[in-house]
């Protein structure tokens, strides 16, 4: 509870927009407390199910699923749409994270499980904690948005370290090349670069899932704060 005197201090449009947040929050942390923490896919909503990159992430949540690890992803179209599908064909679980967005954004079709924030700040968090390992394929500024979060995040050790895959070597070339011109500035340290891991072998990713393993549901990596990474290293 906030003291009295901040209370006052607050106007009833402030009460109302945090009381929005803790809400929409609360839904997305109730809702990853159902299931153990799985692999989160993030990419374009934009490409269509034909695209290389669509084929690759219908590829992996495939596998995913195979290897029995939950598939969690924003929920939407596109790259989201095709790990779903991939991991939903062969029963596995599909969690959708989405959103309400003016465009593009809408539910797809293959989700065993599914809610929709107002907040990206609360999706962001659910979709982090929600995962063992961070997948991400060519997307736009939603993407990067995501994609700059976790690497600051882990950089500044505000969460625990997960393997963190770019997929599409071609595409993130030069998003590599942006990260090098910082380190050669020494605007981020050596070990800042190896957060990330440019790929574009799917078996990788699902072996790094499977080095992890199953974390029961009540032993989240963010509780108590383990880094699922150093697990990845002893195995």
């Amino acid at each position: 509870m906030l003291p009295q005197d901040i209370i006052e201090k607050l106007s009833i449009a402030d009460l109302e927009r945090a009381n929005a947040y803790g809400k929409d929050l609360l839904m997305g942390l109730r809702t990853i407390r159902s299931f153990p923490q799985g692999v989160t896919c993030f990419g374009s909503a934009r490409l269509p199910q034909d695209h290389e990159y669509c084929k690759m992430a219908y590829n992996l949540g495939h596998r995913l699923a195979e290897n029995g690890h939950p598939v969690v992803s924003g929920g939407g179209p596109g790259i989201m749409e095709a790990a779903s599908h991939g991991a939903y064909e062969i029963g596995g679980r599909t969690i959708g994270l989405n959103i309400t967005l003016a465009h593009e954004q809408f539910p797809n079709p293959y989700l065993t499980d599914c809610i929709t924030f107002e907040y990206f700040f609360a999706r962001k968090v659910s979709l982090a904690m929600a995962s063992k390992v961070f997948v991400f394929f060519p997307g736009g500024y939603g993407t990067m948005d995501e994609l700059w979060e976790v690497l600051c995040l882990m950089q500044e050790k505000k969460m625990p370290k997960m393997p963190v895959f770019l997929v599409g070597s071609k595409y993130w070339r030069s998003f590599d090349t942006a990260i090098q011109a910082m380190l050669d500035l020494k605007m981020v340290a050596e070990d800042d670069s190896k957060i990330f891991k440019i790929t574009d072998d799917i078996e990788e990713i699902v072996e790094a899932a499977n080095k992890i393993g199953h974390p029961k549901i009540n032993e989240n990596f963010y509780d108590g704060f383990r880094e699922a990474s150093k697990i990845t290293q002893n195995n």
